[in-house]
């Protein structure tokens, strides 16, 4: 598998005339890219078939490719995986935009139903029916207990890893954690969920699915597809900074996830499965 060149821009600059206390002055700013990138894959002999585009901020491209596959069902294992490539196309078509995922099986078509198309606002658009994806869930393990006293730290912690969203301030962050605090992978995007599953991808290369002994942090609310490619993942616990949806919350309960909202300060929302966190310590 070829490694992926950091060829694509993630911060772009940009003029601004910036307005403060009825003062007016022009200034230099820094904006999080936001690029379309499609993702093809094939079995052996088969021409590459499309079946998602995404946009997303450019770097770690073949993670989010993986993870998406990974999140969305349509590849189990690192087994099933021979090569992910940017594809050679004419510069005029932005070949690293494209990702091609080769299999070591034939890809079904028929296992699609629908046509992606993912945007940074709204990942679940597109998808047949809600129950067929709930369904698609496997019910979680027993999962790891974490201490009351670890929560609070998570979101600090997956700041202090925000390098895009320091020069921008305008990313979504998600991030891995172990049962006692400590961040095992960051991911940023302009898509909350593309930063899920770039952590996805980034389990699946390293073999490392499912994450049953695992914390997912994510910036923002959390939303039905976040909780969804949690589920596919494995993770058993998630936290957020924001609120979480009402489907959210009943798809947690359905699969058997703890998650917990407005992580700030020494605070959070407990919502579903309270028995994995410690109160007492």
């Amino acid at each position: 598998m070829q490694p992926a060149p950091s060829l694509r821009r993630t911060v772009a600059s940009a003029r601004t005339l910036t307005v403060q206390d009825g003062t007016r002055f022009e200034r230099a700013d820094r904006l999080a890219a936001e690029e379309p990138m499609e993702i093809r894959v094939g079995g052996p002999g088969q021409d590459p078939l499309s079946v998602a585009v995404t946009m997303r901020t450019p770097g770690n491209d073949f993670e989010l490719a993986t993870g998406f596959l990974s999140t969305e069902g349509l590849v189990g294992s690192r087994t099933e995986l021979v090569s992910v490539a940017y594809c050679e196309l004419p510069a005029e078509e932005q070949q690293y935009n494209v990702v091609t995922v080769r299999l070591t099986r034939p890809f079904d078509p028929g296992a699609l139903q629908r046509n992606f198309y993912a945007t940074s606002s709204c990942g679940v658009c597109g998808k047949a029916s809600l129950d067929q994806v709930r369904t698609s869930c496997p019910r979680l393990g027993p999962g790891p207990t974490v201490a009351r006293s670890v929560i609070p730290s998570l979101p600090e912690s997956l700041r202090r890893s925000q390098r895009i969203f320091e020069e921008t301030g305008g990313l979504h962050a998600a991030g891995l954690f172990d049962r006692a605090g400590v961040l095992l992978a960051a991911r940023e995007d302009v898509g909350r969920h593309n930063a899920v599953d770039k952590l996805a991808g980034w389990a699946f290369l390293r073999d490392s699915l499912p994450l049953g002994e695992q914390v997912l942090m994510v910036s923002g609310r959390l939303s039905f597809e976040i909780v969804q490619k949690a589920a596919m993942m494995g993770v058993p616990i998630v936290c957020a900074v924001s609120a979480p949806s009402s489907l959210a919350v009943e798809t947690a309960d359905a699969v058997g996830m703890t998650i917990l909202g407005f992580v700030r300060g020494a605070g959070f929302n407990l919502y579903t499965r309270p028995d994995r966190i410690d109160l007492d310590t």
